[in-house]
């Protein structure tokens, strides 16, 4: 295989992990998203709604990723805010899973805790607007009165936590190789380009 990892990063309710799913039933490799948080907080002692907690508070500024990628460099665990541990927490997972053989990894800014290794297929999952909120009321339950806040908040959460950490704008394509329509191509289309192109 070209590459051994597929690193996802998605726009909600464009099925990305509906699709990390699915390349683990094709192709028989492991998927983690919510199990990196139940790894964290079995480690932390720290419920999982908390931790999303934390991770809603990120702020999007450059300085304090700055100051966040500084402080990981040094090795001053420490001196880093509740919402930095539990990032370096998920990176540290992020990586051990990876050392046990190829997987699929949703969300949690993968990719760059995967940043030393070559073989790493970074994944943007995107659909339109209209496509996206009919998901979140269809398979999500959420409430049709309030699908577009929800669409909008969630959509923020991931760009602010993926700037904060990453110091990189979430939408800037050049960050990813795959930028696949899910709306486009539907759910099984994206899960077998993901596959094919692993194993080029």
């Amino acid at each position: 295989m070209k590459y051994r990892y597929v690193a996802i990063e998605r726009e909600y309710g464009s099925g990305g992990t509906e699709i990390g799913r699915r390349i683990t039933e094709l192709g028989e490799i492991p998927n983690y998203g919510i199990e990196i948080l139940q790894q964290v907080s079995e480690k932390l002692n720290i419920d999982i709604d908390r931790i999303e907690q934390y991770e809603e508070r990120a702020t999007n500024s450059f300085l304090y990723s700055i100051y966040l990628m500084g402080k990981m460099r040094e090795g001053a665990e420490g001196q880093l805010s509740n919402e930095g541990q539990i990032y370096l927490e998920e990176q540290k997972v992020i990586q051990k899973l990876a050392a046990q053989g190829p997987a699929v990894f949703v969300g949690r800014c993968a990719a760059n805790a995967l940043a030393d290794r070559r073989d790493v297929l970074k994944v943007f999952i995107r659909a339109d607007k209209e496509l996206r909120r009919k998901r979140a009321v269809e398979n999500y339950g959420i409430n049709p009165n309030e699908v577009e806040l929800v669409v909008h908040k969630f959509d923020r959460k991931r760009s602010n936590y993926y700037a904060t950490n990453t110091g990189k704008n979430w939408r800037d394509l050049s960050n990813y190789h795959l930028i696949l329509d899910s709306g486009k191509l539907g759910i099984e289309r994206c899960a077998g380009l993901i596959l094919d192109t692993m194993k080029e």
